[in-house]
Parts: C-alpha cells; sequence; structure tokens
C-alpha cells in the first residue's frame, strides 16, 4: 500500500469533513440568530415636528435610529409612497385615528359606519404601503354609551371589516387607551377571542397600562394575540402630584414600568416584531434622544 497517498487521500478527507463541520456550526448559529425573538424600533408620524415635506420627516427619522413608522390616513398615499422610498422607512402599519370621532360604539349608524368606512380605508392603505396592521380603539364608553351597548355594537362593526382584513392579510389590532372599555387582560382576551379568527389582535400599549395594572400580567394573559407594541412610559407618582395625564412626561426608563419584567414576559411568549414609540416628539435632537433611550431600556436589553 502506498503510504503516501494514504496519507494524502486522508488529509484531504479530515478537510473535507472540517469543512462541513464549520458549515454546519454555521448553519445552525444563523438559524438560531433567525429564530431569535427581535424588536425592531419604530415611532409614530405624529411625533415628528418640523416644516418639512413628508419625506423630510420620514428622513430624520431615519436619521435619528428609527426602522420603522406607524401613518394615518389623512396622508395622501402618492406622499407616502414617495417618502417610503426616498428615506427607506418602513411604514408597517396605520393608525386608524378617526376611532376617537366615530367610534364603532356610537348610537348613531351614521357615525359607526363612518368608522367602518375609515378602517376600510385603512385596511388598504396599509396593504399598499406593505405594511400588516391597523390600529384601532374598538370602542369608547362614556355617560351616553353603555358598556354593554359598546361591546356588542363594536364587534358588529368589526366583523364587517374581517372579510376584507382576511383577503388582504393586514391585522386589525385593538389598542388598550384609557376608553373605560376592556379593562382587564382577562376581558381583553375574551373579546379577541370572540372574533374566532387571527386577523384580530392586540396592539398592546406598555405604558397605558401602569396606572391600573402591571404591563407584564397583560402580556402573559394576551400572549400570542400581541401583533405589535406602543412604547411609552408612566409615573405614578407624578401623575397623583399633578394630574392623571401628566405621568406620561416621563422619559422612558424614568417612571414606574417594570422594563426588565416586561422584555421577560414578551421573550416567554415568543414576540418578535414591531415595538412603536408614542411619546412627546420634536425635531431630530430629540427623536435620536427617544431612539437611544429605547435602545437603552426596551431594543437591545431585548435583543441581546
Amino acid at each position: 500500500m502506498n503510504s503516501t497517498f494514504d496519507r494524502r487521500d486522508f488529509l484531504k478527507t479530515a478537510g473535507v469533513v472540517a469543512a462541513a463541520g464549520v458549515f454546519s456550526v454555521a448553519t445552525r448559529t444563523a438559524q438560531a440568530a433567525a429564530d431569535k425573538p427581535m424588536l425592531r424600533k419604530a415611532l409614530k408620524l405624529s411625533m415628528i415636528r418640523g416644516n418639512g415635506s413628508l419625506v423630510d420627516k420620514f428622513k430624520m427619522a431615519k436619521e435619528a435610529g428609527f426602522e420603522g413608522i406607524d401613518v394615518d390616513s389623512d396622508q395622501p398615499v402618492d406622499d407616502v409612497q414617495r417618502a417610503m422610498a426616498e428615506s427607506g422607512l418602513i411604514v408597517h402599519g396605520m393608525v386608524d385615528y378617526v376611532h376617537w370621532g366615530e367610534p364603532l360604539s356610537s348610537p348613531d349608524p351614521a357615525v359607526r359606519a363612518k368608522g367602518v368606512e375609515i378602517l376600510q380605508k385603512c385596511l388598504r392603505e396599509t396593504k399598499i404601503y406593505g405594511g400588516t396592521t391597523v390600529l384601532l380603539v374598538p370602542a369608547v364608553v362614556n355617560n351616553e354609551i353603555s358598556y354593554e351597548d359598546a361591546y356588542q355594537r363594536s364587534q358588529v362593526e368589526i366583523k364587517k371589516c374581517v372579510p376584507l382584513a382576511t383577503e388582504l392579510g393586514i391585522k386589525i389590532l385593538f389598542e388598550n387607551v384609557w376608553n373605560n372599555f376592556l379593562l382587564s387582560p382577562v376581558e381583553m382576551k375574551r373579546y379577541i377571542d370572540e372574533f374566532e379568527s387571527p386577523i384580530v389582535g392586540s396592539y398592546f400599549d406598555v405604558g397605558n397600562i401602569v396606572n391600573y395594572g402591571w404591563p407584564a400580567h397583560w402580556i402573559q394573559t394576551l400572549g400570542t394575540r400581541i401583533g405589535k407594541l406602543d412604547i411609552k412610559e408612566f409615573s405614578r407618582k407624578v401623575a397623583d402630584e399633578k394630574g392623571k395625564y401628566a405621568g406620561f412626561g416621563v422619559e422612558i426608563g424614568d417612571g414606574d414600568c417594570d422594563w426588565p419584567a416586561v422584555l421577560a414576559a414578551l421573550k416567554k411568549i415568543g414576540y418578535s416584531g414591531w415595538a412603536t414609540a408614542e411619546v412627546r416628539g420634536g425635531e431630530l435632537d430629540r427623536l435620536k434622544e427617544i431612539s437611544s433611550r429605547m435602545d437603552q431600556h426596551v431594543i437591545q436589553p431585548y435583543n441581546a
């Protein structure tokens, strides 16, 4: 037997095996990174100040370190598409702001019909932008609108939009706000589940809960119904001293939101997706400050 040939053949074989091993490790590492839950940083269009065009505002957000943005239905579609193309900013969804003026819980059928019309408009425009969700406050309860009526009316109206949302592949996500409605995570979970459709879910606002609950508890209960996050802070102490809404005046990381507990709960349910700031905005320097605080307290700790 030729010992030189055997040695050369052995080294060649060993090299192939070693290379295959390295490739296998790299493949597993890449797959693990792809499977790892990640948060993607965004903001609301309404936070961007200044007299510039929509393109200028999108570019400002991108320069400040944001990857995506939520827009509203007042923006001309062509302008939004141009701003996306020239800035590289992603419109990941839309906010249906008319849910306050034309609530789906209104006793007036004409008002509810207008609310449905705008929601469907948002669904169609979100599809054009390549987004995935429309944020909706499903109902408002007040002295004229009872809780039970708000519950029943809003479900009837939203169900009219579910077929279109399903066809387009755009989710309708309900935000928890101070609207005297869906006041516990158990009730919100039930409200969502009664639609019997994965096209509806929760746009969970972390800061809005702090005044009367604990965000981590809501996350645990809502679980995979959470489609996206709004990020803001709240201070109970400031609210007690200066009024309820003043509690939102503190910076991310300086209030009573237990961010480590929130992030741990999100990881437990396997959440991966957009985290959108909804705080006092401004021009470039202010947006950079918000971006930095999100990195420090929300994005980087979660993605580490």
